[in-house]
């Protein structure tokens, strides 16, 4: 038995992979495989240097001693996303490639005999299966490609101190897993969301599917807009009205 080396590991996991069926899942891998590639070639950390554990809908990597703690908690993914938002444009919601991303770092064995013994490697897992990422990807940010779990541990050493992606954008959690006897605290983010704040949830709706139109406003809700101009402005009764300079809701 080896040393272990401390290592940044990441987890990422596909959303309803189980869902698909054999054709879509066949090509779910093809492309996460090439859009895993081209992430890690944009920051830097080419793919031969992970240490790969596959599984069919994602993968556990241990990445090289090089690899900059900085760039994959505050880069991997919001370029994830980024590749996803062109990936997923004009897809059916079967074929589209939705991701959770979990971060840690951690002392690892790299000479397992079935993997890569180490509470670190535990951790990661733990993170990508606890239900509350499961959620936020799911339920609270249905529009999201990519969501993001860290540990207290890389909030505080890598977000806290470099600012790269906003801390008051992360919501601080609780993830557990009773059944693992897992419970730790942890960070999520969502790219061009605010995981901390209020307005995500259930209400934000589902995403319209392949020529459907985007979801309205609630049954018996009232819709405002905000109307300027700065000439006469006609209204569906065919009446006009000089409202130049004013502001209406």
């Amino acid at each position: 038995m080896s040393d272990p080396r401390r290592r940044v590991v990441v987890s990422v996991d596909m959303e309803s992979y189980s869902r698909r069926n054999n054709l879509l899942q066949y090509r779910a891998q093809q492309d996460f495989r090439r859009i895993m590639d081209d992430a890690a070639a944009e920051l830097g950390v080419e793919r031969p240097g992970w240490l790969q554990q596959q599984a069919g809908d994602g993968e556990l990597a241990i990445l090289p001693p090089e690899a900059s703690e900085r760039a994959l908690v505050g880069s991997l993914s919001p370029t994830l996303d980024r590749l996803l938002r062109q990936y997923n444009l004009g897809r059916s919601r079967e074929g589209r490639i939705r991701l959770r991303v979990a971060v840690h770092q951690g002392l690892v064995h790299l000479d397992g005999a079935n993997g890569f013994p180490g509470d670190a490697v535990v951790t990661v897992c733990r993170l990508i299966d606890s239900p509350v990422l499961k959620d936020a990807l799911k339920r609270r940010f249905p529009r999201a490609d990519v969501a993001l779990i860290i540990s207290d541990q890389m909030y505080a050493d890598v977000v806290l101190h470099y600012q790269d992606l906003r801390s008051d954008q992360f919501q601080e959690v609780v993830a557990e897993l009773p059944e693992k006897n897992f419970k730790q605290t942890a960070w999520i983010y969502v790219p061009n969301e605010n995981a901390a704040g209020d307005d995500a949830g259930p209400d934000a709706g589902p995403l319209a599917g392949p020529g459907e139109p985007p979801p309205g406003p609630p049954a018996g809700g009232q819709v405002f807009h905000n109307i300027h101009t700065n000439a006469p402005a006609s209204f569906g009764n065919n009446n006009t009205m000089d409202l130049r300079g004013e502001s209406w809701r």
